[in-house]
């Protein structure tokens, strides 16, 4: 009798899960983004990553950390390739918690980035990476290979995705965002257009920014993109030959049997 309950348990929660699932909003399809660092060959734009170092150094840093990010890779060869001095300087502006000094002392580039100012703020170190690939089929890896992560583009979609609605619930303010699933979300709007003055002349207007700091939080989740991809190239080339190279090896030791004459 137990087991006939817990089976008709098993195929009632089956059937109202789809039900279920099906009553909360999904967000709104993201469509890709022409990245420079997508597909088998792909590299980071570094003047890009500069760019959005800036957006994450100006708006997103008083909210949002980097633990995981060492701050001397900011100089590294396929990330952002900031001078060292720079590097150094740039350094300069966070505080880091010392153990030795039971203190805070001023960074240097062997220090990671602070963590999150804020409890309730996720660290967006590895946030690119989390985020399923939007297309493709499922699981398969094929949409990574030919459109990208899909991490970035639902990045640069959620930050410029607020439709300006907003509601309180149980006390707390939510604002409407057409990208996230589920419709609502507690963080504000971060970006509203022209948040940034960018040296080079870049578009600042709101998609640019978000496309930017999107790419640059691609790289705090893949920094060894570019070398990876290289290694993946090589190692296919090499397989490839030495597959052609014992084809005609075999055929060359097999040849006076296959032939042989009775």
């Amino acid at each position: 009798m137990k087991m006939i309950k817990a089976t008709l348990l098993s195929a009632l929660i089956v059937l109202t899960a789809p039900a279920a699932f099906a009553a909360g909003k999904k967000g709104a399809p993201i469509e890709d983004i022409d990245f420079s660092f997508d597909g088998p060959f792909g590299t980071y734009d570094v003047n890009q990553l500069q760019r959005g170092l800036q957006v994450y150094t100006e708006v997103c840093s008083s909210c949002h950390g980097l633990k995981f990010v060492p701050l001397r890779t900011l100089g590294d060869e396929g990330g952002p390739m900031l001078p060292e001095e720079q590097v150094i300087e740039y350094s300069k502006q966070w505080e880091v918690f010392d153990a030795d000094l039971d203190d805070f002392r001023e960074a240097t580039p062997v220090d990671h980035f602070p963590k999150s100012g804020m409890e309730t703020a996720p660290d967006l170190s590895l946030m690119a990476k989390k985020r399923k690939a939007f297309s493709g089929p499922y699981g398969l890896g094929l949409n990574q290979l030919i459109y990208g992560f899909g991490g970035a583009e639902y990045i640069a979609a959620l930050l410029h995705g607020y439709t300006g609605e907003e509601k309180t619930q149980a006390g707390v303010t939510l604002y409407e965002n057409k990208y996230f699933e589920g419709g609502w979300l507690s963080m504000a709007p971060p970006l509203y257009g022209e948040d940034v003055d960018y040296a080079d002349g870049s578009s600042n207007s709101i998609e640019a920014i978000s496309e930017d700091v999107a790419a640059f939080l691609m790289w705090t989740a893949e920094p060894k993109m570019g070398a990876r991809k290289q290694a993946g190239f090589a190692g296919v080339l090499f397989l490839t030959l030495l597959s052609v190279l014992l084809y005609l090896t075999n055929k060359r030791l097999w040849a006076s049997v296959k032939y042989k004459k009775d």
